[in-house]
């Protein structure tokens, strides 16, 4: 369709409840890998401050499958913040998006690398982060 949504992920409370006046912050990664799955989206990129995926050598996984990660789950090589971006990431993909990118925010235009790079398998640089695929 050559739409790219930017959605801020913001929720109000319910009309005529205490809480109606109350702004909540919803998780982005919630939002983004829902709403890429539920489109069918082509790709889905979560930002974040690290390379991507790591080993436990700390060394960058650029390619994963959500067996994969099921896997680094079970044997604790994911670990903290990164638990909710690849469960996101792989709930996306099981809903039909071609590859979830999590990606390295700090790199220079990191979300142009990984959106034009890849080829026609349109997976993105390997440079600047993980591609979570089936």
């Amino acid at each position: 369709m050559g739409i790219t949504p930017v959605i801020a992920p913001i929720g109000m409370g319910c009309k005529g409840e205490e809480d109606e006046s109350v702004v909540y912050n919803i998780n982005a990664d919630v939002a983004a890998g829902r709403i890429a799955g539920e489109l069918k989206a082509a790709r889905v990129l979560f930002l974040t401050d690290i390379a991507g995926v790591l080993d436990k050598e700390m060394k960058l996984l650029d390619r994963l499958s959500c067996d994969d990660i099921d896997k680094l789950l079970q044997d604790e090589t994911i670990t903290g913040g990164m638990i909710p971006k690849v469960t996101y990431a792989t709930d996306a993909v099981k809903l039909g998006v071609q590859g979830a990118f999590i990606t390295d925010g700090r790199v220079p235009h990191a979300l142009l690398n990984e959106i034009l790079a890849g080829g026609e398998e349109g997976l993105g640089s390997g440079g600047g982060g993980t591609v979570v695929t089936l």
